[in-house]
Parts: C-alpha cells; structure tokens; sequence
C-alpha cells in the first residue's frame, strides 16, 4: 500500500515539475533586437576654391533689321506678277511685289490731265496779248506735254500779274490735282526696297484689295538684330561697338555679333537694361533662339556649385565625420545651372547631388569609385 503511494506521489511530482518547466519556458520572453541604423550613400566633391571667371549669358529671338510690313493704300484686285506673292519667294530690289488693277483710276487720270491740256490751250490767246514776253515758255510746255507720260513742272512766273492770272484761271489747282492723282497711281504697285524674301503672305491672287488692309511681310534676310536684356549691374559689359560670340541653343554653331545701341532706361520690375546686338549669317533665320555669353571680372578664392544644392539660397550641406551639417555660404553670381560661392574652405567635403530627406546631424557614408589595380 505504501509502495503504490510513494510511486503516485512520485508520478505527480514528476508531472508537475515537467509543466512547471513548461510554464517558465513559455513565459520567458524573447530578447528585443536593436534596430538597424540606415545610412545613405552620398556623393561628395572637395572644395578647391580658385580664380573663377564670371560669364554673363543672354538670350533672344532674332529679326530682321530691314523689315516691312506691306500694306495698301489703294482699292483693287490683285494682279498676276511675275513672281507669285507667296511666303519664301525672293525678291531684288525694285522688283514688283504687289500690283493691284488699275485701269479705272489710270483713265481718270489721264482725263484730268486732258482737262488741265485745255485749259493752258485756252489761255495761250490771253498770254500771247498780255504776257508776250512769256508765252514762248507755256507755248515749250504745251508742245512737250505728253498725256502717256508724267506731267512736267508748270513754267515759273515771274511776276506777281502773271502769277494771279494763271492762279485766277484754274490753272493751279488742276495741276496739283492731276500730281496728286499720279502719286496715288503709284501706289498700286508696291516695289522691293530692297533684296529679300517674302515671310508672310496674307492675300491670294484674285482677292479684292481694300485701302488699310494688310498684305504680307518682307525682309532683308542677311542682317539681323537681337535684343538682350542684362542686369544693370553688368551695364558695362555691353557698350556700343562692343564685339559679342553668339551661339545656338545647341552650341554647334557660332557668330560674331556686334551691340549697335542700348536703351537708355532701366525696367523697374526687373532691373535690368536693354541691349540690341546685329549680327549677320548665311544660316541666320527670322525668329531664330540664339544666346549670347559676355565675360565680366573674375572672382578670387571661389566656388562653383550646382543650383539645386543651395538651401534657402546661403546655405550648402557639406559631411563632417559621416555626418551631415549645413555651412553658410555666400553666393557672388548665379549662372542658369550654377552658382558661384565664397566662404567655404579648401578640402570641405560638400554634396555633389542633392539627398532626399537630407537634415543636419544625418548619418552617410561617402561613396568611394573603386578603381582598376
């Protein structure tokens, strides 16, 4: 009986002991691991501050210099030349760009040139009888009078008598009138001033041409001019007779480029001054993008950094023991893509590209190239 006990108890005791152990294992907790620090990799550049050459580059649209705008001054139909009045097509100076139909205007004219025929006709009687001494040079002017050609300069008077009799005959004014009507026949042809190309064309031929109404564009295509707009500032980089290098946007091509005038006012919202640069090119075209780079002094112990490391404009980040800081610079001139400092020392490890959610105190690690042995 005591046997049978001591092995229960023994049992129990064996049992018990086997869930107490299970109890402690189960209620022991795990160890926390410490989180793992994430450092970035940057990319830096040392600092080397030396003599930097300060270039100012502007920028522009070319147009013509020689430039007209076409307009007519008279009523009629366009009229088959023999070149078509489209864009592109070239024009030597003097050749006919616009003729408009004229035939109405031209037989008024030569009416009123037959009227002003007849009255000197029916006056000579009265200047033989009054007058004797001038009638051989109104009878020259009356034998020379050509209805198919311009009308001649009326004889001079040479007395006040003379002078109120022609003017009291009608003479005068039809003279001016049948001079004015001749200037306006000229309009209806509109001649090259000079040699060029057709830019805009806006009529066709046929179109009935109304008095105002706009007809093309035309230019001489060998020298342009380029308006650029610098800093006042740097006003005296850019003086007339000043030699410029132009450039495209590509920087595949150059020209040299000469300032003909500036403004003498500087723009109040911008503060800056208007210069005008002609320059000539087989190349060249109207409304062509081209800059211009104009050197100015150069900056002693400075630095030249990307745009889009400046924070808050003065501040740059540089690494110090693998770790970030921010250092007050000073900027001097800024470039389109660039911007030259000072105030940073020789050596200082600054960031060459921008890290996203960079902030003081952040832990990096520079990224070293590996090179070839």
């Amino acid at each position: 009986m005591r046997k049978t006990i001591s092995i229960a108890l023994a049992v129990l005791l064996l049992i018990g002991a086997v869930l107490f152990a299970k109890y402690l294992i189960d209620s022991k907790k795990a160890p926390k691991k410490s989180a793992e620090k994430i450092v970035k990799t940057v990319f830096t550049e040392t600092v080397a501050n030396k003599l930097i050459p300060i270039v100012i580059t502007a920028n522009g649209n070319l147009v013509a210099k020689n430039k007209i705008e076409l307009f007519s001054e008279v009523q009629g139909v366009l009229e088959r030349t023999s070149k078509e009045f489209k864009a592109g097509t070239s024009f030597n100076k003097g050749e006919t760009l616009v003729q408009i139909n004229n035939d109405e205007f031209y037989a008024n004219l030569q009416a009123q040139k037959s009227t002003l025929f007849n009255a000197l006709t029916a006056i000579m009687p009265d200047i033989q009888l009054d007058y004797p001494s001038e009638y051989p040079k109104w009878k020259t002017y009356l034998q020379n009078f050509d209805l198919n050609k311009p009308i001649q300069k009326l004889p001079e008077t040479t007395s006040e008598k003379e002078k109120f009799f022609i003017s009291g005959r009608g003479i005068l004014t039809t003279y001016y009138t049948v001079k004015n009507s001749e200037i306006k026949l000229s309009k209806y042809t509109l001649r090259a001033p000079f040699s060029g190309i057709l830019t805009e064309s806006l009529v066709n031929l046929g179109t009935l041409i109304r008095p105002g109404q706009k007809l093309g564009e035309f230019i001489n295509p060998s020298v342009y001019e380029m308006s650029v707009s610098v800093k006042s500032e740097f006003r005296d980089l850019l003086l007339v007779g000043k030699n410029v290098e132009l450039f495209n946007l590509e920087k595949t091509k150059t020209w040299k480029g000469k300032v003909i005038r500036i403004n003498g006012r500087v723009d109040t919202s911008t503060q800056t001054i208007k210069a005008v640069i002609e320059v000539s090119g087989a190349d060249l075209k109207e409304g062509q993008y081209l800059e211009v780079a104009l050197s100015a002094k150069s900056e002693e112990n400075a630095f030249e950094v990307s745009r889009n490391l400046l924070v808050d404009k003065t501040q740059l980040y540089v690494v110090k023991d693998s770790v970030l800081d921010l250092v007050t610079v000073n900027p001097i001139f800024e470039n389109q893509q660039t911007v030259v400092v000072k105030g940073l020392e020789n050596g200082t490890q600054i960031l060459a590209k921008p890290v996203p959610g960079a902030h003081i105190g952040m832990l990096v690690k520079i990224f070293k190239e590996n090179k070839a042995q």
